[in-house]
């Protein structure tokens, strides 16, 4: 898991001839995450994920096309774990379970300023803002909503809510946080925005007024 990461990766040792392809992919992807997350995106280059990785600058420009790709893509495997949607069948505590796991992560180690140093190298890299939407935003909006649709068919969930908007209203909250930060992310904020926003759509009928 991401917080776990205590120290820069180190050379992978390469051993006796070629490696797989997805092998020496994995390990590269491994080595950004580490490297992310305990230094940050300010001495991240190329050249400082070959020495780490021992992979050539020409094999990883030929895989990622741009710094923040290759960024993006090991932030994403570094945090994927850490983010997972548990579905314990209860999907306020399951909510409770997720948010607080982002909103650490985001806090309490690198990963938040990383976060948002990619969102905004992404502004002007077009090749980071599709890595943005295919590998990490659009991948968890996805796992959000199906998990919100799942409780929305048990009756957690009023019926004819729009389980996409539940998803802004409750991440985007955070990252609004995040992103400018007047007000901090806290342990008592998420749980907050989670009991105001569930309290308002429970299953039950609808409100008259």
């Amino acid at each position: 898991m991401a917080d776990d990461v205590t120290g820069p990766a180190a050379p992978v040792s390469r051993g006796r001839g070629r490696r797989p392809a997805d092998e020496v992919r994995a390990d590269v992807l491994r080595t950004v995450g580490e490297l992310l997350l305990t230094e940050g995106m300010a001495p991240f280059t190329f050249e400082r994920v070959a020495r780490a990785s021992g992979v050539s600058k020409t094999t990883l420009y030929k895989w990622w096309p741009s710094k923040g790709a290759l960024a993006l893509d090991g932030y994403f495997h570094a945090v994927e774990n850490t983010l997972a949607f548990p579905d314990t069948g209860d999907v306020r505590a399951d909510l409770l379970t997720q948010l607080h796991a982002f909103a650490r992560l985001m806090t309490r180690t690198p990963g938040g300023r990383v976060l948002t140093e990619l969102i905004g190298a992404s502004q002007t890299d077009a090749d980071l803002a599709d890595a943005y939407r295919r590998l990490y935003s659009g991948h968890r909006r996805r796992l959000a909503g199906e998990r919100l649709r799942r409780a929305q068919e048990v009756g957690q969930i009023r019926a004819g809510v729009d389980v996409q908007v539940l998803v802004d209203q409750l991440w985007g909250a955070v990252y609004h946080r995040l992103l400018i930060p007047d007000e901090p992310v806290t342990e008592d904020f998420v749980t907050a925005l989670v009991h105001n926003l569930l309290d308002g759509v429970r299953g039950g009928p609808a409100p008259t007024g």
